[in-house]
């Protein structure tokens, strides 16, 4: 799975197929028409009540895709410019290294790969050396 470029409705469609979920219970549960529905599984992103909604019929959590993206590709951006403080925010708080095992297996496979050195890893995606490391063992110990 590639978590930094995904197109959601092909995802909606693929999951929709493994379900075998007819097009007339999709539209009576979004509430739409069969071309209503065609745009949604042509369209790269949607709104996220619809979305929501999707992930109920479906029973899946099509926002962890984007929470992998800003997982792995986004900045970090927790300081004040200048001060070196944190900023304090009155936003819930979640902590970003809680990983699932979709992209345990999506990091671990680019090293199998060789796609990227564990260092490339470590650097790229700011996951702990020895988180990775633990990965790596885990896996190990599976496999024999």
């Amino acid at each position: 799975m590639d978590f930094k470029n995904f197109h959601l409705g092909k995802l909606l469609r693929k999951r929709t197929r493994e379900l075998d979920i007819s097009s007339r219970r999709l539209t009576n549960f979004l509430n739409c028409t069969e071309e209503e529905l065609e745009k949604m599984y042509q369209a790269e992103s949607l709104d996220t009540k619809l979305t929501l909604r999707w992930c109920k019929i479906l029973d899946y959590d099509f926002f962890r895709l984007y929470s992998h993206h800003l997982i792995l590709y986004s900045p970090e951006h927790n300081k004040n410019p200048g001060t070196g403080k944190k900023r304090g925010s009155s936003m819930p708080q979640f902590r970003k290294n809680i990983y699932s095992q979709e992209l345990i297996d999506y990091i671990l496979e680019l090293i199998e790969k060789k796609t990227k050195t564990k260092l490339q890893v470590i650097d790229e995606y700011r996951i702990p050396k020895t988180t990775l490391y633990k990965w790596i063992s885990k896996r190990t110990e599976i496999e024999k």
